[in-house]
């Protein structure tokens, strides 16, 4: 899952995306909402949203990216409890909100549970082709019997079936397993590839020449 924060506290900006990291998401940061703004639709799977930012406050920067078309499920962070500022959220555009401090877990499971249902999944076990993951446990099915995958590939498995059927760019599957300023190498991804079509059948993991690949539901 890729994830972009957009927080003006760097101390806790980076706490997130060092927790979040950790429970294999590749998070993007920005501290301000104009940044924000044009970059919100490249290919996020949740915006995390803080709304007491600077200059373009984050109900506008809300309304702005819907105004845009993007889609994406947003996420509110507020320091305050009350409803008003809440509900003025989710009437921007906003899907659900949290409120500050923000213990990791519940942070990791309402984004897992945003960006399964963007993506046309209710429960947190995924199936399809034969293959399945529960997100939530980190577990592995090949035809109900249990898959043992590394981190790596259970992200790029994890990718695949959310987006059962479509083609996905090797930039897009890149995007979505590093981020921007990490080391990035494309062959990486076939390496990855590799390993997991050995582990759940070849014929699962389709090449499309010249873009990516495509999970055969």
């Amino acid at each position: 899952m890729r994830i972009l924060i957009v927080e003006d506290e760097a101390e806790l900006a980076q706490r997130m995306v060092a927790n979040l990291t950790r429970h294999g998401m590749t998070c993007e940061w920005l501290a301000n909402g104009e940044d924000a703004v044009g970059f919100a639709g490249d290919g996020f799977s949740v915006l995390v949203v803080d709304l007491g930012l600077p200059g373009m406050s984050g109900i506008a920067l809300v309304r702005a990216v819907r105004a845009r078309g993007v889609a994406t499920p947003i996420l509110i962070l507020t320091a305050r409890s009350g409803w008003q500022e809440k509900v003025e959220g989710l009437n921007a555009g906003a899907d659900d909100f949290i409120v500050k401090p923000v213990r990791t877990e519940e942070l990791v499971a309402r984004l897992h549970a945003l960006a399964r249902r963007a993506a046309g999944h209710s429960a947190t076990r995924v199936a399809a082709g034969g293959v399945a993951i529960d997100t939530a446990t980190g577990e592995a099915w090949l035809d109900e019997a249990p898959l043992a995958l590394t981190a790596g590939e259970f992200r790029l498995l994890q990718l695949l079936l959310y987006n059962a059927g479509r083609t996905l760019t090797r930039t897009a599957i890149l995007d979505n397993l590093y981020r921007l300023d990490s080391d990035r190498d494309a062959n990486a991804i076939e390496v990855l590839v590799g390993r997991l079509r050995r582990k759940i059948g070849r014929e699962r993991i389709v090449t499309v020449r010249g873009l990516g690949y495509r999970f055969a539901a």
